[in-house]
């Protein structure tokens, strides 16, 4: 599989780690042209707001929201997640507008409000999932056609799909967990 991930700013490193580590193919993304031919997509964590900027100086925001309108299927964590959803609390950013959820932004607070926990992700298994939160978006209203995979005790969403789109709040990239990837490969392969 042929997963690109955005390297425009973020931990996009990390992601391709984790990807080769599951025997896909991971491609850095910083242009349109190179998302041709690409069975997946990963936006990654990182700071939103430069994410976003950068993805409209490099013609990319429409061309993902295209992708994503054909059926791509796409992961977004944590920033990602900020940029994949239609609606998000945060004057001047324009998000991709692909998930149709409403997102806030560091919604668990400001960095030194980091934690980890583990979180029950049946979609995953039985096993909880490990996740690190950092400066942490969160669902906060969803269609009925998003699927909430996670949810903190306070019963925030914190992991959803619609379709062939997945995001968390969380960093699955920085654990040694590979299942959320691999769970978005299944999707991919699947489609």
């Amino acid at each position: 599989m042929r997963i690109g991930v955005l390297a425009v700013q973020g931990d996009f490193i990390e992601h391709a780690s984790v990807l080769r580590q599951l025997e896909a193919e991971a491609l850095p993304v910083r242009l349109p042209q190179e998302l041709d031919g690409l069975d997946g997509l990963i936006i990654p964590g990182g700071e939103s707001t430069a994410i976003s900027r950068l993805m409209l100086s490099y013609g990319l925001t429409q061309a993902i929201r295209d992708l994503a309108r054909d059926g791509l299927p796409i992961l977004g964590t944590c920033a990602g997640m900020i940029l994949l959803a239609k609606r998000v609390h945060e004057p001047g950013m324009e998000p991709i507008g692909a998930m149709d959820i409403e997102v806030r932004r560091n919604a668990f607070g400001r960095q030194v409000d980091s934690f980890e926990t583990d979180l029950a992700i049946p979609a995953l298994g039985q096993e909880p999932f490990h996740a690190v939160f950092i400066r942490a978006p969160l669902v906060e209203g969803a269609s009925p056609e998003v699927e909430i995979l996670a949810k903190v005790d306070s019963g925030a969403g914190v992991a959803a799909r619609q379709g062939k789109l997945v995001v968390s709040a969380f960093h699955p990239e920085l654990t040694d967990d590979p299942r959320f990837h691999a769970y978005f490969l299944s999707i991919v392969g699947a489609g």
